[in-house]
């Protein structure tokens, strides 16, 4: 059979909320995102819609060359799938994407997340949120926790993923 490769990015972004989740969770990554393409032209996760301003926040085709993530520290994995998954994780994003004003940032879910209760919102995700639902509902990954906990540093301790 087939066989494709996505990866999974996991950033220090430096910033402000990158800091202060780095305060809870004492992990060096608190940034997750998806790319379907060795060279991370398509790149996606939740995060600030404009650089400069993080509250305006939601789903994002990221540039991993403007200033947000040009000085940060970033850890590359690859995950192989099936031709079948990739596609039914493209089309779980491009469903998104084609709505991407509806969407929001999960400020809310996060503080979830970090007091252990279940918080969910319509059409929210936070960065990890986002990632791990991706996997779910492409059949690629099942977790073991509800989505709405779970944290970058969990999905980089899948087995299944390689370190690039």
């Amino acid at each position: 059979m087939r066989q494709e490769k996505i990866y999974l990015l996991f950033t220090d972004t430096g910033t402000v909320l990158s800091e202060a989740i780095k305060v809870f969770t004492k992990k060096p990554y608190n940034h997750a995102s998806i790319a379907f393409d060795s060279s991370l032209k398509e790149v996606y996760s939740f995060g600030r819609r404009q650089p400069h301003n993080p509250l305006n926040g939601g789903f994002v085709h990221e540039d991993m060359y403007s200033f947000i993530f040009l000085d940060s520290n970033c850890a590359v994995y690859s995950l192989t799938v099936t031709p079948e998954q990739k596609r039914k994780m493209k089309a779980f994003i491009d469903s998104i994407e084609s709505e991407k004003k509806m969407y929001r940032y999960n400020f809310i879910g996060l503080f979830g997340a970090l007091f252990q209760k279940e918080i969910h919102r319509k059409s929210a995700y936070f960065c990890s949120q986002f990632v791990s639902t991706v996997l779910q509902e492409s059949g690629t990954i099942l977790f073991d926790k509800p989505l709405c906990f779970i944290a970058p540093h969990d999905i980089q301790a899948l087995p299944e993923l390689k370190l690039e």
